[in-house]
């Protein structure tokens, strides 16, 4: 029991990253925009997180800094490719290659250094109950908020007229425009959402994950984040599934490392890419022998249903 539970607490811990910044990024999708700059926004703000909490030495400070980075870069992005009209996956590479030059700047005097990790939850008797106590009441305040934030964006996606418009500019902008609906501010805001989330997530992994910064510390947990939208078919809530299934992975890599299955190191780490890779192609097969399948005067559309 107390391997399992240890098992599961680091795959909580692992998820949440990607759970943050791909809850960002769904948002910022169903809004029409793809921005493929999630890893650089990621390591800025684990930068910028670690700088924030090292020098103030209060972990809210941190990730507020990682928060303020990531939007800023996204808003670089919103101007270039929503302002400039300049093409969405080229600038979005190109932020990635940016925020990890920047990172490695902001980083490069905090090598070596290292902070308090952000405090877990006690709550009085919860948290001492075996097994479930430290895996429901005894994590960090950034675990909880990524379920919250994932229920907030589900919530406000189906529930709240804001989010049916947001719907409606991915959907088809024309027609959102032609009915009054101020097209560029709302995919604007939700680039910006999505920019702070990607900032919190890359924040998580220096402020409690490991309370210190390396350089290139995201290790693709951004591209990862990309491929879980498309897991996740754009729904909110099979985005947790999707994070803990790849958290686990994750995980699950390092124990059969340190049990010596005798399988080289190198193929363990690409297990969790490995996994993104086969579950894209899965999903492109499935839909793609739906569509073929499918009678033509059903009109599938040829962009995934959102």
């Amino acid at each position: 029991m107390g391997l399992l539970e240890a098992i599961i607490l680091a795959v909580l811990a692992a998820s949440t990253p990607l759970l943050v910044a791909a809850a960002g990024e769904l948002v910022v999708e169903r809004a029409g925009v793809l921005n493929l700059g999630v890893e650089g926004m990621m390591i800025v703000g684990a930068a910028c997180g670690f700088a924030g909490a090292h020098l103030t030495g209060s972990t809210l400070v941190g990730a507020l800094c990682g928060i303020l980075a990531g939007a800023t870069l996204s808003a670089l992005f919103a101007v270039l490719t929503l302002g400039l009209a300049v093409n969405q996956v080229a600038t979005g590479l190109a932020l990635t290659i940016l925020g990890v030059g920047v990172s490695g700047l902001i980083g490069a005097g905090l090598v070596g250094e290292r902070i308090a990790p952000a405090p877990l939850l006690y709550v009085a008797f919860l948290t001492d109950l075996p097994f479930v106590g430290r895996i429901l009441f005894g994590q960090d305040p950034f675990v909880y908020l990524s379920i919250a934030l994932v229920a907030a964006i589900r919530w406000f996606l189906n529930r709240t007229r804001s989010g049916l418009v947001l719907r409606a500019v991915g959907d088809n902008h024309a027609s959102a425009h032609a009915l009054g609906h101020p097209v560029l501010e709302i995919r604007t805001l939700a680039v910006l959402f999505g920019g702070a989330c990607a900032g919190l997530g890359g924040a998580y992994l220096p402020l409690a994950y490991t309370p210190f910064f390396i350089p290139g510390m995201t290790a693709g947990r951004g591209w990862i984040a990309l491929a879980l939208v498309v897991f996740a078919s754009w729904r909110p809530e099979r985005l947790v599934v999707g994070a803990y299934l790849f958290g686990a992975v994750t995980i699950l890599q390092l124990h059969a490392q340190g049990a010596g299955f005798g399988i080289p190191s190198q193929l363990m780490s690409s297990l969790p890419y490995l996994a993104t890779i086969l579950v894209l192609v899965a999903i492109s097969r499935v839909r793609g022998i739906a569509r073929s399948a499918a009678p033509a005067s059903l009109g599938l559309p040829f962009v995934p249903d959102r």
